[in-house]
């Protein structure tokens, strides 16, 4: 059995909560159908301090890690929330995503967490998405990316990128399809009792 793909979620002050758990809960689920026991992803969160955290409308969570001790991650996922703007102007949290990036297989955003890419210059020259509602800002701050519309996400690669909320679960999916393959995928789909088309036209941009 192949080591498992190791993942990181982003937490902050303000963290929007379908954003962090979305992918949280595709990636955790996701089995090997031969053997139920071995996690085809093995699924972290982490946070600056790696102190208790307050997400928004309330919710409190406790990171398995800090910037500090945050393990070795094959992919990092960085949601969005009202707290996005605090952690644009964190230099802290920019250079560590500066870092990171040279290490990672995937570095993901959900929502609004594309601007903390785009800060780190991650999303220069690249097609990218967020929020609907966030599309023209993220274009005029970064002319460099070209911020597509109407679409759940945008892979380039190293880099992906999903729209608002929900979108993040289209975004892990694709991840289990992208490593693992279409049919995992689904079956991960089917338990989770989310409908989506693999195939529908104009689902993400690669």
């Amino acid at each position: 059995m192949m080591k498992p793909i190791s993942v990181g979620i982003f937490l902050f002050e303000g963290v929007e909560v379908l954003d962090f758990a979305g992918p949280f809960e595709v990636l955790s689920v996701t089995q090997f159908e031969q053997d139920w026991k071995a996690k085809p992803f093995q699924v972290a969160t982490f946070s600056e301090s790696g102190e208790t955290i307050v997400a928004r409308n309330g919710l409190k969570i406790l990171p398995n890690d800090s910037f500090c001790s945050a393990p070795p991650f094959d992919i990092i996922v960085i949601p969005g929330g009202p707290g996005i703007e605090n952690e644009f102007y964190n230099a802290a949290t920019i250079q560590w995503l500066k870092e990171r990036m040279e290490h990672v297989q995937v570095m993901a955003s959900v929502c609004t967490g594309a601007f903390l890419l785009a800060k780190a210059g991650l999303l220069n020259g690249k097609q990218v998405t967020t929020h609907w509602a966030s599309i023209e800002e993220l274009q005029n701050r970064f002319p460099d990316t070209t911020v597509m519309k109407k679409v759940k996400f945008v892979d380039q690669g190293k880099i992906i990128t999903a729209a608002g909320v929900s979108a993040g679960i289209e975004m892990s999916l694709h991840l289990v399809d992208r490593f693992y393959g279409n049919e995992m995928a689904k079956k991960t789909a089917r338990y989770i009792e989310y409908d989506v088309d693999f195939e529908a036209k104009g689902r993400f941009v690669e």
